[in-house]
């Protein structure tokens, strides 16, 4: 989808740091931790946010 504005990876990146436990690489499973944890009304930002970690989960475990 190209760039990423800032406060997708903010969000994303603080939901990394503080919950890990809750995500993994499935964007289906992430979506409502996602919902859970956050107030996040718009499912166009939860959806860009839930891909967003789901692409950082994936590229943490090919490493």
């Amino acid at each position: 989808m190209g760039i990423k504005p800032s406060y997708i990876k903010s969000i994303g990146t603080g939901l990394l740091e503080k919950h890990g436990e809750y995500f993994s690489n499935d964007f289906d499973e992430n979506k409502p931790a996602v919902s859970k944890l956050t107030t996040i009304e718009s499912k166009d930002v939860r959806n860009r946010v839930a891909g967003y970690i789901t692409r950082k989960v994936n590229t943490r475990r090919r490493r």
